[in-house]
C-alpha cells in the first residue's frame, strides 16, 4: 500500500508539539514519526494527520468536538484507541498540551510491550 508522504509543515508541527523526556522514545511507524512510551505508542503522523491514543472516557470527549474523528488509517480500519486532531486544535497550544498529556498518561498506564525494539 503506498501512503501519503506528510508535508514539511506537519512535520514540523508534530516536532514542536510532541513531548519529550524519560521513556518517551522517537521511533516511525510505516516511515512516518510517531512517540512510544513503554513500547506503546501515544501519538504520530500519519499522511497530514497527526494521532493521539486516549482512554475510553477520554477518547468519548475528544469526538465530541468540532471536526474530531476516529483514526482510520485505511479505508474501513478504525485504529479503535486513536483519534486525529482537528487542524484547527494545532493552533490552539493550550487545549491541545491537555490533549497529548492525556495522551502520554495513558499509554504510561499500559502494561510494557516486551520484546519490541525501538529503531
Amino acid at each position: 500500500m503506498k501512503w501519503e508522504k506528510p508535508s514539511q509543515q506537519i512535520l514540523e508541527i508534530f516536532e514542536q508539539i510532541a513531548p519529550e523526556g524519560e521513556g518517551v522514545e522517537k521511533r516511525k511507524m510505516f516511515g512516518y514519526p510517531c512517540r512510544f512510551i513503554n513500547n506503546n505508542m501515544f501519538m504520530g503522523v500519519h499522511g497530514e494527520k497527526i494521532f493521539l491514543r486516549l482512554s475510553d472516557q477520554d477518547r468519548k470527549s475528544f469526538l465530541k468536538q468540532d471536526q474530531a474523528q476516529r483514526f482510520e488509517p485505511i479505508p474501513g480500519r478504525i485504529m479503535k484507541e486513536y483519534v486525529v486532531l482537528p487542524q484547527w486544535m494545532l493552533e490552539k497550544t493550550q487545549q491541545l498540551d491537555v490533549w497529548i498529556k492525556r495522551s502520554l498518561a495513558y499509554a504510561s498506564g499500559l502494561s510494557s510491550k516486551l520484546g519490541r525494539k525501538s529503531t
